[in-house]
């Protein structure tokens, strides 16, 4: 089904490409089932924004997105234009519920949360979520954000940057957000830090639903199921970990090559094996069916 948003949003032609149905608000003459608002911490927003709205559209359901970004701080790496035009601030939509929210990661892991210029607003923000959205869905950077101001798990920072394409297994198979996995599956991974293992697993109100023996911690869930923290980018497009390997390349970075990603570890000849996409979806239409919509019956077990 389609997902709703503004036409002119320049991530409907690539989404077109892959047969991906979009309508317009003024075109949902029947409304929407479903309302997710998307807070997008990411510097290049519309790559994103693509990769995300392409996961959302896999549900049967008809969903409006609202594309969100803090009133307190605006990134420098997308036009003005196309946050004046396509987004709106937090303390616009203040007064909004939605079913589904979504907070994505950003480049700041290296700093302490308190670091971080919107981390005030941010606090806030996650705060609202839990009486304005029925399910929040927090990524990489967001993830370790959300475990810290909730439940005050320290991040970790690791010795060198997790980079890749990794196997994980499965500990809760029973959970609904898992339904139709593999008891392994590959998801890329793209960050400098963790979150604490141990303190996680010590939290009575939080529960490790996925990891991996090479990338650690991937899924963990509050206890009402409502704040799901996935340290892994799921949503990911063939090529951003390529894009990401040679920005950090060209800035003298001189980071390692992706694990398990180009075809037999070579980089040199930029051919990408795409082995995640089958479960990005799974992830994403198990998150919308049964954590956002208001139909299903889990909902009872997870509030």
């Amino acid at each position: 089904m389609p997902v709703i948003i503004d036409r002119d949003l320049p991530a409907i032609e690539a989404l077109k490409k892959e047969n991906i149905a979009v309508l317009p608000p003024d075109d949902s003459k029947q409304g929407h089932d479903l309302r997710i608002g998307i807070l997008n911490l990411m510097p290049l927003k519309e790559m994103t924004e693509i990769d995300l709205l392409r996961l959302i559209s896999a549900s049967p359901l008809r969903i409006a997105i609202d594309l969100i970004e803090t009133s307190t701080y605006r990134g420098r790496n997308t036009p003005h234009e196309h946050l004046d035009r396509f987004y709106l601030p937090w303390d616009k939509v203040a007064d909004r519920h939605y079913d589904g929210f979504i907070i994505t990661g950003a480049p700041v892991e290296k700093k302490d949360f308190e670091e971080v210029f919107y981390w005030p607003e941010l606090r806030q923000i996650m705060d609202w979520t839990r009486t304005h959205a029925t399910s929040t869905l927090y990524i990489c950077w967001a993830a370790l954000a959300g475990l810290y101001h909730h439940y005050g798990i320290a991040k970790q920072m690791l010795p060198r940057k997790i980079s890749g394409v990794y196997s994980h297994r499965i500990i809760e198979p029973a959970n609904p957000l898992l339904r139709g996995f593999d008891d392994e599956f590959l998801v890329p991974h793209s960050r400098y830090s963790e979150p604490d293992r141990k303190a996680v697993d010590r939290h009575p109100q939080l529960k490790v639903v996925t990891d991996s023996h090479a990338a650690g911690t991937h899924i963990v869930m509050s206890g009402d199921r409502r704040e799901i923290f996935v340290t892994g980018h799921s949503e990911y497009s063939p090529m951003t970990l390529d894009y990401e390997y040679r920005r950090d390349c060209s800035v003298g970075i001189h980071p390692e090559v992706p694990a398990n990603y180009y075809r037999n570890d070579d980089p040199d000849t930029g051919e990408v094996v795409v082995r995640w996409r089958s479960h990005a979806l799974l992830l994403f239409s198990n998150w919308i069916n049964y954590f956002v919509s208001p139909d299903t019956p889990y909902k009872s077990s997870a509030q």
